[in-house]
């Protein structure tokens, strides 16, 4: 965008601008952050030495004029300032004379400005605690897997790498050309080891068919009403009636019996200040005894609380690994996200999270384990069961349950290398935010000790990807500039 000269700018902040804002003469945006050396100065040595550089966070000051009605128009406009530049955190500034280039600000100190009628002028002061500039975000599609990506920013960028995964893998690695790499999982030495599928999904339901189900028992209150499925969710078609806990259940055998297991569901938990509610997952034996259950629920009237609820037995005789809120008492209010349990070689676990549904990232995450040193809790898993909870007649939450799948834990030996990726997995290596994911969860246990997240150095990067044909690839970054 070209502007005139005599023309006066504005700037967007956080994704918004104002009419009411424009941009004066006699802004000061430097050409760089402030670098500070330290040097050491040696007696009778002319000049010294440079011990480090300090880059400071960059201050830009924006004079600017805002222009109401009248003088009260003039205060209500003040307010509005305030709601939009005074944030927790550093947002996206952009000016309009330098559209491509994005500053990472959070205003300072206040804005107190000359009035006279119903024009106020003053000066903003941001400061980017980032002291770089940044261009808009790219997109690079790796067409093979040794690829050169030319980065045209003046300081060394940070990227995020999307592999869409095509094959089962033990292991994904990018390399550059200077030999730094980021790796999860290990290669398989042939002579040696043999990969193994440690974690076998044997059931998995889409919740898109009722075939196979049957009406459930032994819940924690009263089986009552009715489950159906639009297609691609099942929910409570009804709660039937009850002065306590009352829902409809659902249960199904799974092919095998297990001793190790993983079960994952993926659930809806919509709540508000006037509902109560309850989504479980009971495991249960081959007699339809209960060895376990994970939920979520709503126990508080007229205020949004959400529990969640981990716990190895029956009602009778158990341990909770996990029986409260999130981080926070709303943390996994309006819950789209991830309910667990397992067990491995007697180590029980479960794990809640939120999934963002734009992103596919875990968010609000808990994980427990327990070790059931005395072997108290060693019934095999056989059955699993859905059930859908309303508290009397209170208003019951939104709830609905999107998928539920079952693996299949196999023991594995030193000379086991198991796979960590599957055909449609989703593997992210975040340079940004020093993350790794899979399918949006943190998977950080899986990095290589000597794996480094990477930057993009200024002019051609040389990037090789292991294994070969295995991934499609995806470069996220953001040009950076000093």
């Amino acid at each position: 965008m070209l502007v005139k000269r005599g023309e006066r700018m504005s700037f967007s902040f956080n994704g918004e601008t104002r009419d009411y804002l424009k941009v004066l003469r006699g802004r000061k945006r430097p050409a760089w952050a402030s670098v500070t050396r330290g040097l050491l100065i040696v007696p009778g040595k002319p000049g010294g030495y440079l011990q480090n550089t300090a880059i400071q966070p960059r201050t830009i000051d924006v004079p600017v004029m805002i222009e109401g009605e009248n003088i009260a128009n003039l205060q209500k406009i003040k307010e509005d300032l305030a709601s939009w530049l005074v944030t927790e955190e550093p947002k996206e500034l952009i000016f309009e004379d330098e559209p491509d280039r994005v500053y990472f600000a959070i205003v300072d100190e206040t804005f107190d400005p000359d009035e006279l009628v119903r024009v106020g002028q003053g000066t903003i002061k941001f400061i980017c605690p980032d002291p770089y500039k940044y261009g808009l975000e790219k997109e690079a599609i790796f067409p093979s897997d040794v690829v050169s990506l030319n980065y045209e920013g003046t300081a060394p960028g940070e990227p995020v790498f999307e592999l869409e995964v095509l094959q089962p893998v033990t292991f994904a690695m990018i390399q550059n050309q200077n030999d730094e790499y980021m790796l999860i999982g290990k290669p398989v030495n042939v002579e040696e080891q043999i990969p193994i599928e440690r974690e076998q999904r044997i059931f998995w339901s889409e919740a898109n068919d009722l075939t196979g189900w049957a009406t459930g028992n032994g819940i924690d209150g009263a089986v009552a009403g009715s489950i159906q499925t639009d297609g691609y969710r099942f929910y409570p078609a009804s709660y039937g009636t009850g002065t306590g806990w009352h829902g409809p259940a659902i249960k199904t055998s799974l092919p095998e019996v297990l001793e190790h297991f993983r079960v994952d569901a993926l659930v809806d938990f919509f709540n508000s200040g006037s509902s109560v509610g309850r989504v479980e997952i009971y495991l249960l034996d081959d007699a339809g005894a209960v060895i376990g259950k994970i939920a979520l629920k709503d126990i508080t009237a007229h205020y949004a609380e959400t529990y969640g609820e981990a716990r190895v037995g029956d009602s009778n005789i158990n341990y909770h690994l996990i029986d409260q809120t999130g981080d926070t008492p709303s943390a996994w209010n309006n819950f789209y996200g991830m309910l667990r349990i397992g067990r491995y070689d007697g180590q029980w676990f479960a794990y809640i999270a939120k999934i963002d549904p734009k992103t596919g990232v875990h968010t609000a995450r808990m994980y427990r384990s327990w070790k059931d040193t005395a072997g108290q809790f060693t019934k095999n898993l056989a059955q699993v069961m859905i059930h859908f909870g309303q508290m009397g007649t209170y208003t019951p939450a939104t709830v609905k349950l999107h998928d539920i799948k079952v693996f299949k834990w196999n023991p594995i030996t030193q000379a086991d290398i198991p796979y960590i990726a599957y055909e449609g997995d989703k593997i992210t290596f975040d340079h940004k935010d020093k993350n790794i994911l899979i399918n949006g969860e943190t998977r950080l246990d899986l990095k290589d000790f000597g794996a480094r997240f990477f930057k993009l150095k200024p002019g051609e990067n040389i990037l090789t990807v292991y294994p070969e044909q295995a991934f499609n690839v995806t470069c996220r970054y953001r040009k950076r500039f000093k």
